[in-house]
């Protein structure tokens, strides 16, 4: 495939049907929000960066037009962009909690500059103590600034220097990266406050829900089809036909308390298979935002038995249903032990973490990269089990000897299918490894598959 032909098929595979939310702030933070939100897979990042805050208006108008909500990183660039009148997207910013006070007077303990008070912006004077208490601090005195959180750096400036010159602090805590600049070019120690992750989470879920998109989809049937793995033989280790009986009514059991926490419907359809209905938005609430299965983890921590699921998105039951069998089978393939998920636009996403911990959740997988992937050769069953292992092992380069194991083939037809699927872009030689005797291995890399690379962005669905 051409460079410029594949650097646009990655552009359509990570911008289809996702939400576009525009993420504006300094570089270091706008950097951090694209690293959480890849937890996000229903959004597209659409990233500027300022310099000063007075930037931020201007960026969110030209932004307006093509996203659906926007993230500032700060409340004081959130307050220009609120006073935009021709801004009419939602916008939200992240909040600073005292999480990020801990980080910084760490960093101002190693400084040494913990031997007066301390002058703070942003938090509160209960996030202050609280932390200042937790860390044992409880004789440092500290000044809080009372006025909104929204100031402007020429205000935070003078109150954080009139303390310092009075010597009643040797460092500043502030959330606005201007000020901590401004006051080291003055001579006074500054620590630039910076949010958690937990707070950027905290933050994209509030934007996601304030999203016309979002709220459509809240009410969208899901179809789940759950089934137990291997059941016969789990069944054959059991002393007589009443311990059997027993296991099948505590899985029951198990798998209707999981779907009433789904506000859902059960059905059992018979042996040890089972179909259930919900709606989106609960399930990506119980489900972390797609990224694990309680019900798996539990059946598995009780009974040592592995469950195998597939979920339907769609806008009626019968399209939800028949996604649903196609994700149970997209499970199925991959060895079971697997959950997948297939949306309303046919795009796979999986696998959900289950029994075993998922090193890494996967971001939707477009309809189009799975046609061009049987095209070229790559069965659902083989793809299934590469998304697989790319999610539990971060696994994305093989030697062919360790392909073939894993799809269960002969080392000569691996060669085979490795060449067809380098003709057509979907695998690329990354490198040699060297033997002690014989010629070097070659190393092959699964650039559809690999998300860290140039040409599949940096913000994931």
């Amino acid at each position: 495939m051409p460079a410029n032909q594949e650097n646009h098929f990655y552009q359509r595979l990570q911008a289809a049907h996702q939400i576009p939310i525009g993420i504006i702030g300094p570089k270091r933070l706008v950097e951090q929000i694209l690293r959480v939100i890849e937890t996000f897979p229903s959004f597209e990042a659409v990233p500027r960066v300022f310099e000063d805050a007075a930037e931020a208006s201007m960026l969110a108008e030209r932004l307006a037009s093509e996203t659906e909500v926007l993230l500032l990183s700060d409340p004081l660039s959130h307050r220009k962009v609120k006073e935009n009148p021709r801004v009419t997207v939602p916008a939200h910013y992240v909040p600073l909690t005292d999480a990020g006070l801990y980080k910084a007077l760490f960093a101002a303990h190693q400084r040494g500059l913990l031997d007066r008070g301390i002058s703070v912006d942003t938090l509160t004077e209960t996030m202050v103590r609280r932390a200042c208490r937790d860390l044992g601090m409880t004789d440092e005195r500290w000044n809080v600034y009372d006025g909104p959180v929204y100031a402007s750096p020429d205000k935070l400036i003078a109150f954080h220097q009139a303390g310092f010159e009075s010597g009643g602090c040797s460092v500043v805590f502030t959330g606005q990266q201007a000020v901590a600049q401004r006051l080291e070019e003055r001579g006074i120690p500054s620590e630039w406050l910076l949010p958690s992750d937990q707070d950027i989470v905290v933050a994209l879920e509030r934007a996601l829900l304030s999203t016309e998109t979002r709220r459509s989809k809240e009410s969208q049937i899901v179809v789940g089809m759950i089934n137990v793995d291997h059941f016969e033989r789990v069944a054959m280790q059991r002393s007589n036909e009443h311990e059997v009986q027993k296991l099948k009514l505590d899985i029951h059991r198990m798998v209707l308390d999981y779907v009433e926490s789904l506000d859902g419907f059960l059905a059992h359809q018979g042996g040890d298979e089972y179909l259930f209905f919900t709606t989106r938005g609960i399930f990506e609430r119980e489900s972390g935002g797609y990224k694990t299965i309680p019900l798996a983890k539990d059946v598995n921590t009780t009974h040592g038995i592995s469950l195998s699921i597939g979920i339907g998105f769609g806008r009626s039951a019968s399209l939800a249903g028949t996604h649903a069998r196609t994700a149970m089978r997209k499970a199925k393939e991959a060895g079971g032990n697997a959950c997948f998920i297939v949306r309303e636009d046919e795009t796979l996403i999986g696998p959900l973490e289950m029994a075993d911990p998922v090193r890494e959740v996967l971001s939707f997988t477009d309809a189009e990269l799975m046609k061009h992937a049987v095209d070229a050769g790559m069965t659902s069953a083989y793809l299934s089990r590469l998304l697989h292992n790319r999610a539990k092992y971060g696994q994305t380069d093989y030697k062919v000897h360790e392909l073939a194991s894993l799809l269960g083939i002969t080392v000569r037809s691996a060669h085979r299918l490795l060449l067809q699927w380098i003709d057509h872009g979907l695998v690329a030689i990354a490198g040699m490894e060297k033997v002690p005797r014989g010629r070097p291995r070659q190393i092959f890399r699964f650039i559809c598959l690999d998300r860290t690379s140039p040409e599949a962005g940096d913000a994931p669905d």
